[in-house]
């Protein structure tokens, strides 16, 4: 129209002209007025995917397009695509939403439609587990973890964020990232090593004889592999060694997957044998101190050695100082016997374990003293004491253990009285004289640590001599001289 009104606005027309020109004019106005009001003519925008989409974090984006026509009532769609403008950028390498706009002009006015595209994350992450070449699991730590990784193309590293989970014989590792996205793979680890083996030294059943302590022969255990476990073995089961009975020792290791292997020792303990006592066949008098070594024992030796007669000395560790007396005595023939470390009876009679302690303590020093131990032991107070009644049973329980163990224990059947009764040397010797009068043989109780004691020693050995007896240390066949055990 526009095109025509140019065209014939250059020429001469007459009033013919210019109404054929109104009527036309008018006509287009017409057409127009139908096409926007009464065919309601627009443009229509087309997508050729949904108008929200999603692309692949990333990766490369392309759009998938759109057209646009023009659609009315009456004459329905235009045949031509409109031309389109597009505004808009997507960028992939950040998760998100972005609006790509499609323009186009039609009869002086503007027409738009938007497009969303979320960029997302679609690609789980990756979990690479790692191998160590030649490895294989020990019986006791299992399956030790080799090590894993786990890499996501948009979180990276959620090496940290793996679960592991030991399903049987197969451990599975899972992670998921921040998008949703899950990975999952499996391990199977060689489960294939055998149990391992404890070896006991000196066999699976021991017989010992009782004594003061008792030492494991030993023990060793190591898997298919050659791994050394000695050190994860658990003991448990207890010797007491001073009594005779039968014992079990378990000897068990407990790998982290609750499996367990054992072993079993038997240990009987045996009585020691002792010989029979023998009642001598003479006379006899066995002279016996307690309490020593102490200042007056070097003198009593001297003495002792003058008269070439032996005696028993029943030591304890309380003077330090005069301990190589203890030498001296065994050196020169007498006997020497256990008494106590300590003398404290509480300490002493608390229990089994508290008396073999101070008694062990003892055993040590006389070893060092003589190179040997000893058979012979007094208890503190003798066997018949009292002192020890705060622990119902403990002198009956001593007396079998120390004979389980081979000790020969020895009360008296005659008391100086040098104990608390006398300080007097002639009542002393007077105690001794009449207790040893009428007897066959007697067992004196004296204390080289009492000076007025060890004075009456001389006279003591001359009215023997003087009356027919014979003075002899103790040893594992002499008379005990046992009182009635009150405890």
């Amino acid at each position: 129209m526009k095109k025509l009104w140019e065209k014939l606005r250059g020429r001469k027309i007459g009033r013919t002209g210019r109404l054929v020109l109104m009527i036309l004019a008018l006509y287009a106005l017409f057409v127009l007025a139908v096409t926007l009001v009464v065919d309601g003519r627009h443009v229509r925008f087309y997508m050729t995917q949904p108008q929200e989409i999603t692309a692949a974090y990333g990766e490369e984006f392309t759009d998938p397009g759109c057209y646009a026509v023009t659609a009315g009532r009456l004459f329905g769609e235009g045949g031509r695509r409109l031309r389109l403008s597009v505004r808009g950028e997507v960028d992939t390498s950040k998760l998100g939403s972005y609006e790509i706009e499609y323009s186009a002009h039609w009869l002086f006015q503007e027409y738009s439609t938007r497009r969303t595209v979320t960029v997302v994350d679609k690609t789980p992450p990756e979990i690479t587990l790692e191998y160590t070449e030649g490895y294989a699991p020990s019986w006791f730590t299992g399956y030790e973890e080799e090590g894993f990784t786990a890499l996501d193309n948009c979180d990276g590293d959620l090496t940290a964020k793996v679960e592991k989970k030991v399903l049987g014989d197969r451990i599975e590792y899972t992670v998921t990232d921040s998008s949703g996205n899950t990975a999952s793979v499996e391990r199977r680890p060689n489960y294939t090593v055998t149990a391992p083996v404890i070896s006991l030294s000196g066999g699976t059943e021991l017989q010992i004889y009782a004594g003061p302590s008792f030492a494991d022969p030993g023990y060793s255990a190591a898997d298919s592999l050659g791994n050394d476990l000695t050190g994860y073995v658990q003991v448990s089961g207890e010797v007491c060694p001073y009594l005779a009975g039968e014992y079990e020792l378990n000897y068990c290791i407990t790998n982290k997957l609750g499996e367990t292997v054992s072993a079993v020792r038997k240990v009987t303990v045996l009585p020691a044998p002792l010989p029979e006592t023998v009642e001598p066949d003479e006379k006899t008098i066995y002279l016996t101190f307690d309490d020593g070594p102490g200042p007056y024992t070097d003198d009593l030796l001297d003495l002792l050695q003058a008269y070439n007669v032996k005696a028993t000395f029943f030591v304890t560790c309380l003077n330090e100082k005069y301990q190589d007396m203890v030498g001296r005595a065994a050196d020169e023939g007498h006997s020497i016997g256990v008494h106590t470390a300590s003398h404290n009876y509480r300490a002493i009679y608390a229990g089994e374990d508290a008396f073999f302690q101070d008694f062990n303590a003892v055993e040590e020093m006389i070893k060092e003293q003589t190179g040997a131990y000893t058979s012979l032991c007094r208890f503190p107070g003798g066997s018949s004491n009292t002192v020890s009644s705060f622990n119902p049973g403990i002198m009956t329980r001593l007396a079998k253990a120390v004979t389980d163990m081979g000790y020969q224990y020895f009360d008296w059947n005659v008391s100086s009285g040098d104990a608390g009764e006398t300080t007097d040397t002639d009542q002393v010797a007077a105690n001794i004289i009449n207790g040893c009068t009428g007897r066959k043989a007697s067992v004196v109780l004296q204390h080289d640590i009492k000076d007025y004691s060890v004075a009456a020693v001389e006279r003591v050995i001359n009215w023997g001599l003087s009356n027919g007896y014979t003075f002899r240390p103790l040893d594992l066949t002499s008379p005990g001289a046992h009182h009635g055990i009150a405890n």
